[in-house]
């Protein structure tokens, strides 16, 4: 598995994605620090990505999120207007109980959904929380939560990725996604 995720050999081979059962297990160290950079409408427009680089821009780490937290992120991220937000009552209620996320982490692939581990203080019980990725995206960025992966699991993530994007493209071809219905015609 570690020759499939060698960067420089991605060439022309044909992989599947082999889901992973279990969380990754890691060492701060070996985790990457991850910005966000773009955000990407493909062929699947339910299913848009948001797109992680890192600080030398080496790795790219596509995350599929639905249409309304690409939104979400996206007018969070216009500094021209004044700050609203969906998050804002979450992020105030987290304050005022003296809680705050530390750093979030992608921690594991299962199906077509990537999860991500939030890492908490200020809980008395509760120290880290596992979510689904596209759920928790956009409360993030609100929060300007420090985001971690390790070089395997963007990896395995791109390869979802374009597997995802090739299912889509596939439907696409033989007409299903092509019925024309809502504002995306």
């Amino acid at each position: 598995m570690k020759d499939i995720l060698d960067f420089n050999n991605l060439k022309a081979q044909i992989i599947f994605a082999q889901q992973s059962e279990e969380e990754e297990t890691f060492h701060q160290k070996d985790l990457v620090r991850l910005f966000p950079y773009a955000l990407s409408v493909t062929t699947d427009a339910a299913r848009p990505l948001l797109l992680f680089k890192d600080e030398g821009h080496q790795y790219t780490l596509p995350v599929a999120v639905s249409a309304i937290d690409a939104g979400v992120a996206l007018s969070q991220s216009n500094k021209m207007i004044l700050q609203s937000s969906p998050h804002k009552f979450t992020a105030q209620l987290m304050s005022s109980l003296g809680m705050e996320i530390k750093q979030a982490v992608f921690v594991e692939i299962k199906g077509s959904h990537q999860y991500l581990r939030l890492y908490l203080s200020g809980h008395p019980q509760m120290t880290s929380l596992k979510l689904r990725a596209d759920e928790a995206m956009s409360l993030c960025l609100y929060l300007e939560v420090p985001l971690f992966a390790t070089k395997n699991f963007i990896g395995r993530s791109r390869i979802m990725s374009a597997e995802i994007e090739s299912g889509a493209q596939n439907l696409q071809n033989i007409g299903i996604m092509n019925k024309g219905t809502g504002y995306l015609n």
